[in-house]
């Protein structure tokens, strides 16, 4: 089944008309992108949107033979012309499967938003669904780890990964995406910018983004996009660090947070930061508060995101009582390098995914304490150490996120 994506962007198109924000801005050349609209062996078009003729015909291919329109989403905005020979757009409703001469069997998904994913299955038994922007399966089950609509993975899925990686997560939780599903990105706005960003982030979703006229063959091997299994995220406070680290998992299902920072009793301004974390995380997930991760670490499970190792240097060295000079050098030097060697080799020998927040301490200010130049080097050490096993490690500078490995 040949799939040629006519544009891959939001409905407005990116960039967006008279939108002067930086994605926009940078949204030139190849990263430029037509609404999404996706032409299924020259017989089926997934959406009608302006232009879609002339992008045809850019990439190599004619609207001449297409039997079918059918519409994912409420359309706003001036109607659209229908091109000459095409035959009436319309849509499928929910759960109802269209039968086409061609031998292209077509079935309409219920979303949880408005609008409707098609399920489409070519005569070779090749299966590609295709989701609106905006919108997830409804009534996906997390926990038998299938849907009646998925009794096998699907061999590509074409879905707004950006603007709901939780639908990537649902379907990964029910089955539908597998190892060898080929993840394409679609309905692309300026949430994103264009270019190495948004690849990096789709990568760690373990999608891809190609450009507008790309034809693809639903159902033959394609790489798909290796999501490193163990991720540091380093930064200075406030840089954004938490954040990425959350957004490098919201596409995979029942992740587990692991909180160092543990509780604060009385501390009012401590508590509502532990609230808006929790609130932006995505429900499927669960929390646990502690610094035992070395259990953790060995024990199989979903992916692991732990926020932060800095405090659980602090709560490391507050168990050796590593403030005290005579306490640390007789005896709290060493035990501390050993439960930081065990955290390490934790890390070294896991099978979990895992993503770990550090902060980076020390870039030019001096602390004025022995104890604070201790914590300073400490945290130094355990950071080098653990990046040393980290397939991939970041360094989040005022947001953006640079790769170091």
């Amino acid at each position: 089944m040949e799939l040629t994506l006519l544009g891959t962007g939001a409905p407005t198109g990116l960039p967006r008309p008279h939108c002067p924000c930086a994605a926009c801005a940078t949204a030139r050349g190849p990263w430029a992108r037509a609404a999404t609209a996706l032409l299924v062996d020259g017989v089926l078009l997934l959406d009608l949107t302006p232009g879609a003729a002339l992008a045809a015909a850019r990439a190599g291919h004619s609207l001449a033979g297409v039997r079918q329109v059918l519409l994912t989403h409420p359309h706003d905005g001036p109607a659209v012309e229908l091109p000459a020979g095409l035959p009436s757009a319309g849509r499928v409703a929910d759960g109802r499967v269209l039968t086409m001469l061609s031998g292209h069997r077509v079935r309409a998904v219920a979303m949880d938003a408005p609008g409707t994913g098609y399920e489409v299955t070519g005569p070779g038994g090749e299966r590609l669904l295709h989701l609106p922007p905006g919108g997830a399966p409804a009534g996906v089950a997390s926990g038998n780890g299938r849907t009646q609509a998925a009794p096998a993975p699907y061999d590509m899925v074409a879905a707004d990964v950006v603007g709901r990686p939780d639908a990537v997560a649902r379907l990964r939780a029910a089955g539908a995406i597998g190892p060898d599903t080929d993840v394409v990105a679609v309905h692309l706005d300026h949430d994103v910018p264009p270019g190495p960003e948004l690849v990096r982030r789709l990568a760690a979703a373990g999608a891809r983004a190609v450009p507008d006229g790309t034809t693809l063959t639903v159902g033959a091997y394609h790489p798909v996009p290796e999501v490193p299994r163990r991720t540091l995220v380093t930064g200075g406070a406030r840089s954004g660090k938490s954040w990425e680290a959350e957004r490098r998992l919201t596409a995979f299902p029942g992740v587990l947070y692991v909180a160092t920072g543990g509780t604060r009793g009385g501390d009012t301004e401590w508590e509502e930061r532990v609230r808006v974390h929790r609130e932006r995380r995505p429900g499927s997930w669960r929390t646990v508060e502690t610094c035992d991760l070395v259990p953790l670490l060995a024990a199989e499970g979903p992916p692991l995101l732990i926020d932060c190792l800095s405090l659980w240097l602090t709560d490391a060295m507050d168990r050796v009582n590593a403030w005290d000079d005579a306490a640390w050098s007789s005896g709290g030097e060493k035990a501390l390098r050993e439960r930081t060697a065990h955290l390490v080799a934790a890390v070294r020998e896991t099978r979990r995914t895992v993503v770990a927040v550090t902060n980076e301490v020390g870039a030019g200010v001096v602390p004025a304490t022995r104890a604070g130049r201790r914590f300073r080097d400490e945290l130094g050490r355990l950071n080098a150490a653990v990046a040393q096993e980290c397939e991939q490690v970041l360094l989040v500078v005022a947001g953006q996120a640079l790769t170091l490995r």
